[in-house]
């Protein structure tokens, strides 16, 4: 098991870039950048490359609305290249509220739309030449960067279609929100059988949860139930709270001293 960090958002993009550095100095094995500042994701962590030697970043998840697959591509190489090499693209559907209530897209159907999103941001980010007409995509060209590396890709996956996705055609999948109990009994499994069938590589599971180092665990899962209580509505986040046995997100955050954690 690998410990990471997800960022704080604090102090804009040179900030973070800091942030990442520190973190690689205190020996954290992952930086993660979520979607929820101003700053893109992909590009805090292309920043965040030059300023960092060892840890890895990744994007805890760039959503793929409203960004085109070629466009989404182009980016993580950019990051990746960044980052020589030490970057992990980690993408999403976001959620129905938000594509349609604020991007005025349409929702229907997103584990299709992320299986053709797939078939056009995985060959470009091999170094393939795409001819892609389908349903929700088109695109015909390819990437001709020299200082390309490879790019592993995550997906948020939490409903069984998308697991068997993340297992079938990419690395792996990033969660937040999941509680131990619903890692090793809802996801693993799924994940695992989907790249097993496929024949594909063990799959990595990157798991998100709030942490408090505290004397006072009442207080800090208390704190964590009113901070994150948004994520308890959304329903994704509910259905993976509810695989957890947890009534909210005060009960998944890992809290307690340096003893206990």
């Amino acid at each position: 098991m690998k410990l990471g960090l997800v960022t704080s958002g604090s102090g804009g993009i040179l900030g973070m870039a800091e942030e990442a550095r520190a973190a690689e100095a205190d020996g954290f094995d992952h930086y993660a950048v979520p979607s929820i500042y101003s700053h893109d994701p992909i590009s805090i962590c292309t920043v965040a490359g030059v300023h960092t030697s060892r840890i890895r970043l990744l994007t805890g998840v760039a959503p793929v609305y409203p960004r085109h697959p070629a466009a989404m591509a182009s980016a993580a190489l950019s990051a990746g290249a960044a980052a020589g090499g030490r970057f992990t693209l980690g993408i999403g559907l976001s959620h129905q509220a938000v594509v349609e209530g604020v991007y005025g897209m349409s929702f229907d159907r997103p584990a299709a739309y992320m299986r053709e999103y797939l078939d056009v941001v995985l060959p470009l980010l091999d170094g393939q030449a795409v001819d892609h007409r389908g349903d929700q995509f088109t695109y015909r060209g390819g990437f001709r960067a020299r200082d390309r590396v490879e790019v592993p890709v995550l997906i948020a996956a939490m409903a069984p279609v998308m697991l068997r996705l993340a297992g079938e055609r990419t690395n792996g999948t990033i969660l937040w929100m999941a509680g131990a109990r619903a890692v090793s009994d809802h996801v693993a499994p799924r994940l695992t059988r989907a790249a097993e069938n496929a024949g594909r590589p063990a799959p990595e599971i990157v798991a998100m949860l709030p942490l408090a180092l505290t004397s006072d665990p009442a207080g800090a899962r208390e704190a964590a139930q009113e901070q994150f209580a948004n994520y308890g509505r959304l329903p994704s986040y509910r259905s993976m709270l509810d695989e957890s046995g947890a009534d909210g997100p005060g009960d998944v955050a890992i809290v307690g001293d340096e003893s206990a954690l």
